[in-house]
């Protein structure tokens, strides 16, 4: 093998599938207004299809580990995530209706998203357990978000990180409860945004000094680095090594949906891939920057070649 071509690396993505129904306008309605949009997008979502689209976008070979439904959504969604070359072999279909979420995105690129799980909520802890046992050395890197069940999540990173795999983990929605504790010793990595960090440890996250004291919660409870994202003023890396605050790219935001996935996809391919820890944190914000310039969740998430392009003019 030449050795200037990067190695193979694998993917697991343990996480949700949806169906994403977006909508575009003006402003955000009122509670009880009606106002006319600007335009309408039907697509491949869910943060895990997003997070394995991003890794595969960033020459990953990924395998996908979900659930969707029996209903006209099941075919889209497969369609797309075959289209990137994602194994979805271990994407189980489910009596009932694949996962949906509807989006509403402003002028400002701010958005609110409902997420309803629907087949998502399907993805037992059994499936999980026997979908990265038909893997046998399953990979390199795991993503996990929780869109699915919380006990699934926690088995899935518990059985990835005993096989040696990197276990990154986006706690996103923030669970309403707390999680089990047990859950922290097992990831690598953590990567809340300013509300998920809040919602998880109880600090009001506002600024750089307080991503660092949330960062340390997880850190404190045996997660090996927390990186709190903090949008347009950048993102705090947190680890038993210290502190350290990166500031982001100036980009002209039009959706900011997909971020975060982009972001988290790009990581894990880069930690797979083997690169040093500065290059995959900056390939992945160079990721998470890019998608916000483009409309939709998974139609904005960027190939290896332009982060690769956008990296080279932002030296």
């Amino acid at each position: 093998m030449n050795p200037n071509t990067p190695r193979a690396s694998k993917v697991v993505v343990i996480g949700s599938i949806t169906c994403d129904l977006t909508t575009f306008s003006t402003r955000l309605p009122k509670p009880g207004e009606t106002i006319l949009g600007n335009d309408f997008s039907m697509v491949l979502g869910g943060k895990g299809a997003n997070q394995a689209i991003a890794a595969a976008r960033a020459n990953s070979e990924v395998h996908m580990i979900g659930c969707v439904g029996d209903d006209s959504f099941r075919d889209l969604v497969l369609d797309s995530l075959n289209a990137e070359n994602i194994d979805t072999t271990s994407v189980l279909s489910v009596a009932g209706p694949t996962g949906i979420a509807h989006i509403r995105v402003d002028d400002s690129a701010e958005n609110d998203i409902v997420m309803v799980p629907l087949a998502n909520a399907k993805l037992g802890v059994q499936q999980v357990t026997d979908a990265l046992a038909a893997l046998g050395a399953p990979g390199d890197v795991a993503l996990i978000q929780l869109e699915i069940p919380h006990a699934s999540a926690i088995a899935a990173a518990h059985l990835a990180h005993a096989s040696g795999m990197t276990v990154v983990l986006d706690p996103a929605p923030a669970p309403a409860t707390a999680l089990d504790e047990s859950l922290w010793a097992s990831v690598d990595i953590v990567t809340p945004n300013e509300t998920e960090a809040r919602l998880i440890t109880g600090i009001n996250v506002t600024d750089a000094a307080t991503a660092v004291e949330a960062g340390r919660w997880f850190t404190d409870r045996g997660v090996g680095r927390a990186i709190v994202t903090l949008a347009g003023a950048g993102t705090v890396v947190v680890s038993s090594g210290g502190a350290e605050h990166y500031p982001a790219f100036k980009v002209t935001a039009i959706d900011t949906t997909a971020a975060g996935d982009a972001f988290a996809g790009a990581l894990g391919s880069a930690m797979a891939a083997g690169n040093e820890w500065e290059e995959a944190l900056n390939t992945a914000m160079a990721s998470g920057a890019l998608a916000v310039t483009v409309a939709g969740a998974s139609p904005s998430i960027p190939t290896r070649a332009a982060v690769e392009e956008f990296l080279a003019a932002h030296k």
